[in-house]
Order: structure tokens, then C-alpha cells, then sequence
């Protein structure tokens, strides 16, 4: 062959193959009239008049490549329902089929089948639903084109898998009410079928999604020509009933509680589009407990929220990033007064103060239109709570109000554009009675795209007004950035202001404000084998911040990363962080700028991580850090060692332990609820050697699909032992002071919380929770328990509290009860 030719037709081959990954591929829809029986077989005369499709291209861990396995998708619809029916093809010996819990798929030793539905055909949102071969469903809607993935959110559909001689079965009935479309008489809906093969871990596409095009759903294919379609009445209701009793250890005896509830959440669609979700008198107490921590910062700790109404199909309020749903029924925020208050008074005693805000509804209105304008409103009213206490000389109980009647509400709009562009605005909303404290933030989102997807520029502008009690402020926050989003080279860059008295978090979460930022950004994507790695990417960002009011620089930050898929399906990853010059911390004893601040040493912090092979039964994932300063005997490292072993297809245990020392920790030195200060009014610093262990223990049994059995274990440890005092100055360095002593910290926390589940039918489920913890009041002495054995062996003397709930929940579908009568 010439030379010339040999040159030319790799790219000739590159330039098609690109072009046939950019055709949209299409699939006629096909009504059928016959009935379909979902049992994992398809032998159903309504089957035999569909046509398969197939031909899946890999896009894991190598795109490109036709798939190693043939599979065949069929695909039909009735006036009630859409069906699916998959035959993958492969060596029944290797198929794998652990039992996994709802929406724990991805990360098991599994195959399983995807299909995905864009129902209005704006490349931007849908409903995917997921089945392992072992029969287990999950299922999450995408937004944003795919950069936001909800996978709490639940729908009722109906799956059934099999086995055969030359590969597995799924078949999947989706009723029209679990989902949402337009009533166009002739509709097209992007479309998707997707198949994990886990034996190889190659994850194979109907419709190629080219992982280094930015988005996934705007590269799906389409299912045209829907007709006459009628979205059904979507009314469902979910009562329940839940008791149990709870036993808290005090300073003055333990108390003991019979907490009893019953309730019911109810699902309405209002038309195609908008659907209205209501919660009543909700029951939250079976979720798992918090990650409590040690925070030696001057910030808010935020946790997840493992609450189903707060987090399913939420994703419309968190466009903004001004919904952290921990606000709604959070801790009184009295509560911890009253404690510190009358919990050591030995003339009173405490006879309820509630932890929890109880609510009274919650409500979520929300949908697109035709027009793909999204709208989302969001309302929840909590109840006033009261904490009881009794004055044991006189036996006189008085109240004391710990959190006051509270209205929360949000409203979303949110404009889908064409090339996945949108523009959305957002306003949220807290009202209290007595108009102790209210807020308000309203928002303004603009994302755009060009046609080819490659390029990306944003901009956000965010208002938040406080008032009430006297206090009265207002603030500003907002970002503008612009980037390449696309291809194997992308980058970015972003300028960020937040003044100083912005201030979002009665509803949003925000550690900080009063800052300027901006930051700039590159990696390079390189997603095809080599001789060594099947993928490998390295990522480069920079960032310059200062304080806004007054305007002064706070430091400038470095990092860089590398990480690689080996061959064998281990992963490594290689990381560099660095403060590379002296720097202020305007926040080291508040969280509010004060006049003073830190000068904080340059330092450079190494790290490497990485996992093994998923698909083993023992699988490791692990974490080596260390950092070093130019002061003297300033070290900090961590490590951590995570192990996971499958004893059978149903049962695994898996454990992780988390070490950390930070010998160069430096802070506020905590003083009757605030910050020890000197005479003048400067504040006093301490330099403290902080150690760390956090160990984790876990189980899961999975008697089927639809019923397990989970145990998690939790021991948090933290010794802070001080080592100097300074006077902090205001040019940020500081003079030795005096040793101050008796303020040594040692922190535990301790969890175990057990739950058996039973999704007896589809949305039903029957669950038996047990927790146990570490008493609210207990203190271990920090200067006699000094070793990890010794402390630990005190966390499980002193008292814990214990709570045993059990929850009953019915899935009524109005549709379904109709027909029965």
C-alpha cells in the first residue's frame, strides 16, 4: 500500500467512524393491542409482531467497540403502559448475580439492563430504570442533560427476569402513571437501552454516549412516532403506621418514650405534566443516623438527608443550590440551650426537649410544560416545639419555646433551551412566627451551549434579604464562568463574589461568605487503551481568593491530579494540593472576619488512592496522605483501608478504619459555648496535636430482591490535646502566652442502627429498625483515656440510648382500587 494512502486512511476511517457515532440512531414506535404477561419470558403472541433491535456499541471501559455479547431490545406500548423486553446473550455460567438491595446495582457483582426515556425530547431530562439479572429494580431520573442523577427518586413499575440456555431475560412494564409526557397526539421520546456485562465490566449502548462529548442524554436516540397516548389519572395514597419505644440515659436517670405515629403521603397528577406530592404528618425516625464529628472549624457541619419525601425528585429545587433540605425538621434550635442550661442543674430536671422539629405537611408541586418550562413549588409548615422542665423543689413544670412555628417555601422556574441551554430563577422563602427571624433568596441561572456541545458559559446572580427582630440585611452573590466542555483537552474558568452579608442559610447551605474568587482549570481526557491503562486523565486547577469587605488577599491555591484504570480493572490516583506562599485565615476563631486573622504556612499535601477489582469477592479501596510545613514537628497524614468480602450472593460484610494525625492543627480555643479571648480582646490561639479514628463496620443480607437486612456500626473518635497558646496579633503572627490547662478534648460518637425491610408488594414495605448510640451527655475524660483501646472501652460502659421502631406502609393505587370495584 503507499504511503500516502496508508497516511490517509486511518483518518478517512476516524472522520466516518466519528460521523457514525454522531447519526442519531431512530426506532419506530409499534402499538400493540394484545396483552403482555410480565413473567421474564418472551413468548407473547404481542412479542412476536414486535421487531428487535440490537447492535450496542461499548462505551466502558472502552468506547467505540461493537459489544462482545449480542443483545436484542424489543419495545412496545398499550393505552396504559410501556413494555420492554430484553434478551441478553451469553454463557449462563457468567452471568453474575448477587442480590442486591433497591438502587444498589451499579457497584455490585451484577449484570443488569437499563432503559431510558427523554418523554419530552429536551435532551436534558428522564426517567431511567434499571434490572439485574437477579431480578432487583432500581430506577432515577436525569437532569441536566445528564450531569444530575437522582437516584432516591422511587416509581411503581413491574420487571420480571429469567434465565436460558444461551443468556438472561428481562421484561418491564412501565405504567404510564409512573411517569410524565405531554398529550400530543404524535409524540417522539428520546430513547436509550443500556447492559452491563459485569464478568468483563464492559458497559454497552444502544445509542452511543461518547464519554468525552460533554452530557449523555443528549446523545440518545429517538423513539418516534407515539400516538394517541393518554396519561392516566395519577392518584395514589401511601398511609402508614409506626410505634416503637425509646430509652435516653440522662444526668438525672434514664427516660423512656412510647413514640407513636401514623400518617400518609399522597401522590396526585394534576394534568400530563404537573404532578402535586403531599406528606402528612410524617414519620422520619427510621433513617440512618448521622456521621457526627468533631468540627474544630468555625463553619456549619452539613449532613446528608436520608428522608424519602426530602430527597426524592428534588432535583428541580436544588437547580439553585439554595435547598438544603436539613433545614426542614432540623434541631430546635433551643434545644442544645436548654441542655447546656438545666442538663447539670441539679435543682431542675429536663422532662422532654425534643430533638427533632416535628412537621406538621409537606408539599412538592412539580412538572414541565409543553413548552419545557419547568415549574416546582415547595411548601412545608413545622410545628412549635417545647421543652418541659420541672424545678424539683417546688415540682412545678414550666415550658420553654425551642423553636417557633415555621412556613418553608420555594418556587422554581427553569426554561429548557435548545443545545441544552436553560435559564431558570428560583426564590426561597422562610417565614416564623413572632417574626423572630425571616428570609428571603431569589436567584437567577443562566447555563448556555453552543450547537456543537463544545463550549459552555454561565452565570448566576443571587439576592438574600434577612429581616425581622430588629436585624435587617442584604446580599449579593454571583458567579460567572466559561469553558470548553467537550474533547479530549477541556478547561475552564470562573470569577466568584459573595459579599459579606449574603446569607442563604435558613433554607440553602453556605460555610462562608464575604469572599471574591476566581479559578482556572484544565485536564486532559484520554479515554482510549494503551499499552498499559484502558483510561487515564490528569487535571490542573488554580484558584486566587480574597476577602471582599475589606478587600485583602487570603491565599492562593494549587492542585493537581492524575488517575488510571489499569488493565486488570484496578484503579490508582495520584493527587498534589498546595498552599505555596504564606496565607491569612480570616476565620481561625470565628466565622465571621473580626479584624484578625492567621498567617498560615505554606505547606504541600501528597496523596494516592485507589481501589481493586469490584468484581472480586475481597475488594480493597485505600488512601495515603501526608502534608508538612516549614514550622518545626508540624506533620499531618492520614490513611485509610477499606475492605469489602461477598461470603455468597446474598451475603457480604464490608468494614473501613480511617487514621488521622494533624500535629500542626491550629484554632480558637473553645470557651463556655464561644472562643477564649485576652483582656484586650484579641483572641488566643492554640497550636494542638489532633488524632482522629473513624471505623466503620457494615453487613447486608439480601433473603431476596424485595427483603434484607442491613447493620452499621459507627465509633468516632478525636483527642485534642493542646501543645501552646498564642496571642494572636494583627499582622496574623502571634507570641507565645501562658499554657492554659484543662482544655483538652476527647470526643466519641458511637451508632448502631439495624433494619429489616419488606417490600411485600410493589410500593408497599414493612421495616424493623433498631438504634443504639452513645449517650447526648457523655464525657470521657481526655487526659486518663488517652489510647484507643482505653477510650473505646468507656464508649461501651457509659449509658446509650436505645430506640426500636417499626413502620408499616400500603401503596394504594386509585386506578387499580377504581377496577376492583
Amino acid at each position: 500500500m503507499p504511503i500516502r494512502l496508508r497516511l490517509i486512511l486511518p483518518v478517512l476511517l476516524c472522520i466516518l467512524s466519528a460521523a457514525c457515532y454522531a447519526q442519531v440512531r431512530r426506532l419506530p414506535a409499534i402499538r400493540t393491542d394484545l396483552p403482555i404477561k410480565i413473567d421474564g419470558n418472551l413468548d407473547d403472541a404481542a412479542w412476536q409482531q414486535i421487531p428487535a433491535t440490537s447492535d450496542f456499541t461499548t462505551s466502558n471501559p472502552v468506547f467505540g467497540k461493537p459489544s462482545s455479547h449480542k443483545t436484542l431490545v424489543k419495545i412496545t406500548y398499550d393505552n396504559t403502559a410501556v413494555y420492554v423486553g430484553a434478551y441478553m446473550y451469553d454463557e449462563p455460567s457468567n452471568i453474575r448475580r448477587q442480590i442486591t438491595a433497591r438502587d444498589l446495582i451499579p457497584m455490585q457483582d451484577v449484570d443488569y439492563f437499563v432503559v431510558g426515556f427523554d418523554t419530552y425530547h429536551d435532551k436534558q431530562n428522564a426517567f431511567v430504570f434499571r434490572v439485574s439479572a437477579a431480578g432487583t429494580q432500581g430506577d432515577a431520573k436525569e437532569s441536566g442533560g445528564g450531569s444530575v442523577f437522582d437516584g432516591t427518586w422511587d416509581a411503581v413499575w413491574d420487571s420480571k427476569t429469567s434465565f436460558k440456555k444461551d443468556g438472561w431475560v428481562a421484561e418491564i412494564k412501565i405504567p404510564f402513571s409512573a411517569i410524565r409526557f405531554s398529550k400530543n397526539a404524535v409524540q417522539d421520546w428520546g430513547i436509550n437501552f443500556a447492559r452491563l456485562i459485569r464478568k468483563e465490566n464492559e458497559n454497552s449502548i444502544w445509542s452511543p454516549v461518547n464519554p468525552n462529548i460533554s452530557g449523555d442524554v443528549n446523545q440518545w436516540g429517538v423513539w418516534e412516532g407515539l400516538k394517541n397516548i393518554t396519561p392516566p389519572l395519577r392518584l395514589s395514597f401511601l398511609p402508614y403506621l409506626s410505634g416503637g419505644f425509646r430509652t435516653s440515659p440522662t444526668s438525672m436517670g434514664s427516660v423512656t418514650e412510647y413514640p407513636k405515629s401514623g400518617g400518609m403521603d399522597v401522590k396526585y397528577g394534576i394534568n400530563e405534566s404537573f404532578t402535586l406530592d403531599m406528606t402528612l404528618v410524617p414519620d422520619f425516625a427510621q433513617v440512618q443516623s448521622d456521621n457526627l464529628y468533631l468540627n474544630l472549624t468555625p463553619f456549619e457541619v452539613k449532613f446528608d438527608d436520608y428522608r424519602p419525601f426530602f430527597t426524592e425528585g428534588t432535583e428541580l429545587f436544588n437547580k439553585a443550590g439554595l435547598f438544603y433540605s436539613r433545614r426542614v425538621g432540623a434541631a430546635p434550635a433551643g434545644a442544645s440551650s436548654v441542655l447546656e442550661t438545666y442538663g447539670r442543674d441539679s435543682l431542675y430536671k429536663i422532662k422532654k426537649n425534643p430533638g427533632i422539629t416535628r412537621l406538621y405537611n409537606a408539599t412538592k408541586f412539580s412538572g414541565r410544560t409543553k413548552g419545557k418550562l419547568g415549574i416546582g413549588i415547595f411548601n412545608a409548615v413545622t410545628a412549635p416545639m417545647y421543652a418541659k422542665i420541672n424545678r424539683l423543689a417546688t415540682d412545678i413544670d414550666s415550658s420553654i419555646l425551642t423553636e417557633p412555628l415555621t412556613n418553608y417555601n420555594i418556587i422554581v422556574l427553569d426554561q429548557a433551551l435548545k443545545n441544552r441551554s436553560s435559564i431558570g430563577f428560583t426564590n426561597t422563602n422562610v417565614l416564623r412566627k413572632g417574626n423572630s427571624r425571616n428570609a428571603n433568596v431569589s436567584s437567577l441561572d443562566v447555563s448556555l451551549y453552543d450547537k456543537k456541545n463544545m463550549y459552555n458559559f454561565s452565570i448566576s446572580g443571587k439576592l438574600s434579604s434577612i429581616w425581622g427582630n430588629g436585624l435587617h440585611k442584604n446580599g449579593i452573590s454571583t458567579v460567572a464562568g466559561f469553558g470548553k466542555v467537550s474533547g479530549i483537552v477541556q478547561y475552564s474558568g470562573s470569577l466568584g463574589l459573595k459579599s459579606d452579608k449574603y446569607d442563604p442559610n435558613d433554607l440553602g447551605f453556605l460555610q462562608s461568605n464575604n469572599s471574591l474568587t476566581y479559578s482556572g482549570a484544565i485536564s486532559f481526557n484520554f479515554l482510549k487503551p494503551t499499552r498499559h491503562f484502558l483510561n487515564h486523565t490528569y487535571r490542573f486547577n488554580v484558584s486566587n481568593n480574597y476577602l471582599y469587605k475589606p478587600f485583602m488577599w487570603a491565599n492562593t491555591q494549587l492542585n493537581a491530579s492524575a488517575y488510571f484504570l489499569l488493565k486488570n480493572f484496578w484503579d490508582v490516583s495520584f493527587s498534589a494540593s498546595s498552599f505555596p506562599r504564606w496565607y491569612n485565615d480570616y476565620y481561625v476563631n470565628s466565622s465571621v472576619y473580626n479584624g484578625y486573622f492567621l498567617k498560615r504556612t505554606p505547606y504541600l499535601y501528597l496523596s494516592t488512592y485507589g481501589s481493586s477489582d469490584i468484581r472480586k469477592p475481597l475488594y480493597v479501596n485505600w488512601s495515603l496522605g501526608a502534608a508538612e510545613g516549614p514550622l518545626e514537628n508540624d506533620p499531618y497524614w492520614q490513611t485509610n483501608l477499606g475492605l469489602r468480602f461477598r461470603f455468597t450472593p446474598k451475603f457480604q460484610v464490608s468494614g473501613s478504619l480511617t487514621v488521622v494525625q494533624d500535629k500542626g492543627n491550629w484554632g480558637g480555643v473553645l470557651y463556655n459555648g464561644g472562643y477564649l479571648n485576652n483582656p484586650d480582646g484579641s483572641p488566643v490561639i492554640s497550636r494542638r496535636d489532633v488524632k482522629t479514628n473513624t471505623g466503620i463496620l457494615s453487613a447486608q443480607y439480601n433473603f431476596s430482591s424485595r427483603m434484607n437486612w442491613t447493620v452499621r456500626m459507627r465509633h468516632y473518635w478525636s483527642l485534642l490535646s493542646n501543645t501552646n497558646f498564642y496571642h494572636l496579633k494583627p499582622d496574623g503572627y502571634w507570641d507565645e502566652v501562658a499554657f492554659v490547662p484543662g482544655k483538652n478534648l476527647n470526643y466519641n460518637t458511637f451508632n448502631l442502627d439495624m433494619f429489616y425491610t419488606w417490600d411485600f408488594l410493589p410500593g408497599s414495605r414493612l421495616t424493623i429498625a433498631w438504634k443504639n448510640a452513645l449517650g447526648a451527655n457523655v464525657r470521657i475524660d481526655p487526659y486518663q483515656y488517652k489510647s484507643y483501646t482505653r477510650n473505646f472501652g468507656q464508649v461501651l460502659e457509659n449509658p446509650h440510648s436505645n430506640e426500636v421502631t417499626v413502620k408499616f406502609v400500603y401503596f394504594i393505587d386509585y386506578l387499580k382500587l377504581k377496577g376492583k370495584r
